[in-house]
């Protein structure tokens, strides 16, 4: 896993703690969750809390951390695949992509979206840069006129992120198809829907607008 260049400095140990660190902290996020005790991650990485948290201020550092190496990942993986020779699949192939990026821990996805808007989260460089990634695929399948115009990189991640939480919550191959489903209505078609006449009420699920 990638460490960033003031972490390159760290003493051998105080470095050798990151390491083990994160180890122990994918192991542990894996197997229980995002919500899993830090305490605990602390404990099978054989240090105090207090190390952890000298390393990772918060849970969401330490997510973040453990983040790069897969945002990274899916940067790259966008770049290449702008010489993909269909933008639709290219898009499509990179969206499938992050929703395996972005469920790879139970109460990931939710943690990204809490995240997303939220400036001083760890995480949301690490949202931004997916969001980045997604919008080369995005603009370039929008100019070829394969994908809605009124589309947005922000609707892609939100998609993205609503799938992979979903994901946790139901069987593998209905995930894939809701995904299916989701990207197929990005697709450019004579009648669009239309994007008006919906609201949003406290505790209330989004449905159309009342005329009353």
């Amino acid at each position: 896993m990638g460490m960033p260049a003031g972490q390159r400095r760290m003493r051998a140990d105080a470095r050798r703690n990151y390491e083990r660190l994160l180890a122990e902290a994918e192991i542990a996020f894996t197997e229980q969750g995002t919500e899993v005790s830090l305490e605990y991650v602390a404990r099978r990485a054989g240090v105090a809390i207090g190390t952890l948290y000298g390393h990772f201020p918060t849970r969401q550092a330490l997510l973040e951390a453990l983040m790069r190496g897969r945002v990274e990942t899916l940067g790259t993986r966008a770049r290449e695949l702008l010489h993909h020779p269909s933008p639709e699949e290219a898009l499509y192939t990179w969206a499938r992509a992050a929703v395996a990026h972005t469920s790879v821990y139970q109460g990931l996805a939710t943690s990204l979206m809490s995240s997303f808007e939220a400036e001083d989260s760890a995480l949301h460089a690490a949202c931004q840069a997916v969001v980045s990634a997604g919008e080369l695929l995005l603009t370039r399948a929008q100019q070829a006129g394969v994908i809605r115009a009124d589309a947005s990189a922000a609707d892609l991640f939100t998609l993205i992120s609503a799938i992979a939480w979903t994901s946790e919550q139901v069987p593998a191959e209905q995930a894939e198809r809701l995904l299916s489903f989701a990207l197929d209505g990005l697709r450019q078609t004579q009648a669009t829907l239309p994007t008006s006449g919906f609201s949003r009420s406290p505790g209330r699920v989004i449905g159309p607008a009342s005329d009353g």
